[in-house]
């Protein structure tokens, strides 16, 4: 759906609430939106849902403004949102009615809010139990604040301040983050942002057309990328895009695509998948409005790169089909050994999904192979409850094997896979912030074992491994929760690495629900997590 400012107000209202009745709590319908504002302004509320995406098509966010808000504030019981995954909004300037209405953004996982620029006060939570979030590029003139979120993440911003939250607060290059006073409260500050290159975003350029602007590489960054108008990035033609539809496009369409040189943008829709989609040139977009689900049916891998430079994948969803996949996403081959630091290929809000909305079946749900790549956010979920939630039906050992080399991480939420969560066998990875569930749903203790190790680590640094480096870290149990599951079961550790002078981590987290727990946070070090126990640790500190 395109708005236009001239359009009358009250119409785009009433479409808006109807899309916000039918997509409130359609958590595995098959629906996808994309909403998209002509720049100008406009008076509305508008509200994102599941499967819902809302953009400004503006070259910067004061392009589109919206005197009202842009708001996630759908709940379930006592205005819970530990469920409310997948919508995201981007690239408007917000205007509250008055200095006293507050925007939600109450989320959780696969919930981003991007290139944002709220001229009041924002919370992540509606009062109740929230598993979010990302907030990215966004300047937020007020307060930014969690009351009863489990934890958060915040790259590249700028805030008048911040308060709030429980488990685990990560700031990465963010002007007004909250101090570090760890373990006090348990926030985790890092000044720059080592190197990003800003999400891909679909804009109305100077000529009235359709046009795709590409930020370029940055390093050492800090605050967002826009305020001064000059953002460095190349704009692309739309019509150097394969504009690919649900139904109409196969894999095979959309190789010869590429084939012929187009890069590929996917229009809001489910597309089934006969054969793997491959991308073999370098510098290739592969860009999704509206969450486009990207689904294998007959057991190859979604999507495979070559080991190739600057390839951009955004804004796209990956389920696992009924016959198990070797990876649903592979960047680069095995073996890959190029190097790619000056133009890295890089990946902006991709999510994986291992039953839910079928029930489908994995190994690993992202492999990367290939050196240098740049990970902005990712959710790699095996599905604890819909359809195929079950510890035989939706197998998948882990959600992310990393091969390749300097690999760079932002905002990892990884959950509830058989195995290893994380895998990372490259060297001098990096990962600022991480959020992990172990499985719900081992059946006993002897079915979910690591040799004679109690269960798998959630992440995991092969002993190989020199160099790695992670910040903020939060690593949950809630065994037992359901009555296919073992109340009994515990984690030896939370996570496992060499003890090498290389191998950092900073600030680990660790929760138990109900029953069972985690014996240690890292290796054989820290404290013993038992059940309804909060724990922090910092090895640093503690010089395990």
């Amino acid at each position: 759906m395109v708005f236009d400012p001239a359009k009358d107000q009250g119409e785009i209202q009433a479409i808006l609430d109807g899309l916000h009745k039918q997509q409130k709590h359609a958590q595995f319908g098959e629906e996808r939106y994309a909403l998209l504002f002509k720049p100008g302004e406009y008076d509305l509320d508008v509200t994102v849902d599941y499967h819902v995406e809302a953009a400004g098509l503006g070259r910067v966010p004061g392009d589109v403004r919206i005197n009202g808000s842009v708001q996630s504030v759908a709940t379930t019981h006592t205005n819970n949102v530990t469920i409310m995954f997948w919508r995201s909004a981007s690239n408007f300037e917000v205007h509250p009615r008055s200095t006293e209405d507050l925007i939600y953004w109450a989320v959780s996982q696969a919930a981003p809010y991007r290139r944002m620029h709220i001229l009041g006060d924002l919370q992540f939570d509606k009062g109740g139990w929230a598993s979010g979030g990302l907030l990215a590029n966004s300047i937020v003139e007020g307060n930014a604040r969690l009351t009863t979120g489990q934890q958060w993440f915040t790259r590249n911003s700028e805030l008048g301040s911040w308060s709030g939250g429980n488990w685990n607060r990560t700031f990465v290059g963010t002007i007004g983050a909250a101090t570090e006073e760890w373990p006090v409260k348990p926030n985790t500050v890092v000044q720059r942002t080592p190197v990003i290159r800003e999400k891909p975003f679909l804009l109305i350029d100077e000529s009235g057309g359709y046009s795709v602007f590409v930020p370029a590489l940055a390093h050492s960054t800090h605050g967002v990328s826009w305020k001064d108008g000059k953002e460095a990035g190349e704009l692309i033609p739309i019509n150097a895009f394969h504009i690919a539809f649900p139904g109409t496009d196969t894999a095979a369409s959309i190789n010869e695509a590429l084939a012929s040189g187009k890069h590929i943008l996917f229009t809001p829709g489910i597309y089934s998948l006969e054969e793997t989609i491959r991308v073999s040139r370098e510098n290739t977009i592969i860009l999704g409005i509206g969450l486009p689900t990207l689904v294998p049916t007959n057991g190859k891998t979604a999507l495979a790169t070559d080991d190739l430079p600057g390839i951009i994948l955004s804004g796209m969803m990956f389920d696992a089909g009924l016959t198990e996949s070797p990876s649903l996403l592979e960047i680069g081959p095995p073996g890959s050994n190029r190097d790619h630091a000056d133009n890295p290929s890089s990946l902006h809000d991709i999510y994986c999904r291992v039953g839910g909305a079928i029930p489908g079946t994995v190994e690993t749900c992202l492999v990367v192979n290939s050196h240098d790549v740049i990970i902005d956010h990712t959710w790699l979920w095996r599905a604890d409850h819909g359809a195929g939630a079950e510890w035989e039906v939706n197998k998948a050992k882990h959600g992310i094997v990393v091969n390749g080399d300097d690999v760079t991480i932002f905002g990892l939420f990884n959950e509830h896979f058989q195995e290893y969560q994380t895998l990372w066998n490259g060297e001098r990875g990096r990962t600022y912030f991480y959020q992990s569930e172990i499985p719900y749903d081992p059946p006993s203790q002897d079915l979910w074992m690591s040799g004679e190790t109690l269960g798998y680590a959630s992440y995991k640094v092969a002993d190989h491994v020199e160099s790695h480096h992670a910040w903020g870290l939060g690593i949950y149990s809630f065994f037992g929760v359901r009555a296919d599951s073992d109340p009994g079961v515990r984690l030896h550790s939370a996570i496992e690495g060499p003890e090498k002078p290389g191998i950092q981590f900073t600030h680990i987290t660790t929760f138990a629900g109900r029953y069972g727990g985690i014996n240690h946070p890292i290796n054989d070090f820290g404290p013993r997590t038992d059940a309804k126990e909060l724990k922090f640790f910092d090895p640093a500190s503690e010089n395990p």
